[in-house]
């Protein structure tokens, strides 16, 4: 067991633990790093041919936080050499170790991006779930967020990103990309992920959000008239399956001077108790990550993160579900 110095004593010594770091210590808890690093492994570059490369699980630690605290290169090297509780994560000593400096973090990111890791990061994660017992198959919440981007041309192309498109919500217009989410109805753990242009219709994207064991299907009102879609209704499985839309509060017929029981307004509370389990990976990922604004440029790239931000999510709600016992047995 490696000795205490002066200074992690005096760290020990604290009278309260800063939210940080109870949040890293969490991660650090339920994340299977060694099988992470398997999965990396065969992409990342071997010892022999240059200078010798950093430690695998360190820089995936280091890639961690930057998505986690939402940093860019250089400010994520920073950041580490600044907070001690960052320095525990990864599990560096400052009296014979460097901090990977932000070009390794760089090419490591571009890596992942590049073999698409961050999706079967993504997949290994819901695959644990599902062994684990905590998906519910049978119903999937669906629903999309606009995800903004720079919309200025002044840049060295004078010009803005051709992958982003402009979109009207309500009153005002944004520039950006849509990220579209499968949600497990019973859980509320985020089992699919797509990106588009923010012009693309939430409803255009449903079909690809659907499992194949699924029975039923919640939207809000943006989804209204899914199962007369022409790629819902020729295919087998999706024609088979539930809508349960919510409907516009236009669409109530029925006026505030009735003395009845209103069973739509019943039955319209009930759908919207389900649906609402959607927003709760979208608060985490554009709250508590700070990732509301796209920082790169292409929907490959800024996708490849939502992939690594919504594994953390779900494995976030897990420890907060008190389940991470048995999502690290699976």
């Amino acid at each position: 067991m490696e000795q205490l110095s002066f200074i992690d004593a005096e760290y020990e010594s604290r009278k309260r633990i800063p939210k940080r770091e109870q949040f890293l210590n969490q991660m650090d808890g339920i994340i299977p790093w060694s099988d992470w690093c398997a999965l990396i492994a065969p992409y990342y570059p071997k010892a022999g041919n240059g200078r010798p490369p950093r430690d695998l699980e360190q820089v995936l630690r280091m890639y961690l936080l930057q998505v986690w605290f939402n940093l860019s290169d250089e400010a994520t090297e920073d950041a580490i050499y600044d907070s001690y509780a960052m320095k525990r994560f990864l599990r560096m000593n400052f009296t014979n170790e460097t901090v990977p400096d932000a070009t390794t973090l760089g090419n490591f990111r571009h890596l992942m991006e590049e073999n698409n890791l961050t999706e079967k990061i993504f997949d290994d994660v819901n695959d644990r779930l599902d062994r684990a017992g905590l998906l519910m198959h049978g119903g999937t919440i669906v629903d999309a967020t606009i995800v903004s981007a720079p919309s200025s041309t002044k840049n060295a192309g004078r010009k803005r990103d051709e992958e982003m498109h402009s979109t009207k919500k309500g009153n005002q217009w944004h520039f950006g990309m849509k990220i579209h989410s499968g949600v497990d109805a019973g859980s509320g753990y985020v089992h699919t992920i797509t990106a588009t242009a923010a012009n693309a219709s939430d409803i255009s994207e449903a079909h690809n959000l659907i499992r194949e064991e699924d029975a039923v299907v919640y939207g809000d009102s943006g989804y209204l008239g899914l199962e007369k879609r022409k790629e819902i209704k020729e295919d087998e499985h999706l024609s088979q399956v539930e809508c349960r839309i919510c409907r516009r509060p236009s669409q109530s017929k029925i006026t505030s001077d009735y003395a009845g029981e209103n069973w739509d307004k019943i039955i319209e509370h009930q759908k919207a108790s389900v649906r609402c389990k959607v927003e709760h990976p979208f608060l985490i990922v554009k709250r508590q990550f700070g990732y509301c604004k796209a920082v790169y440029k292409g929907l490959k790239k800024n996708l490849a993160r939502f992939f690594a931000l919504f594994a953390s999510a779900n494995l976030l709600m897990c420890v907060r579900a008190g389940r991470q016992k048995e999502f690290c047995s699976a």
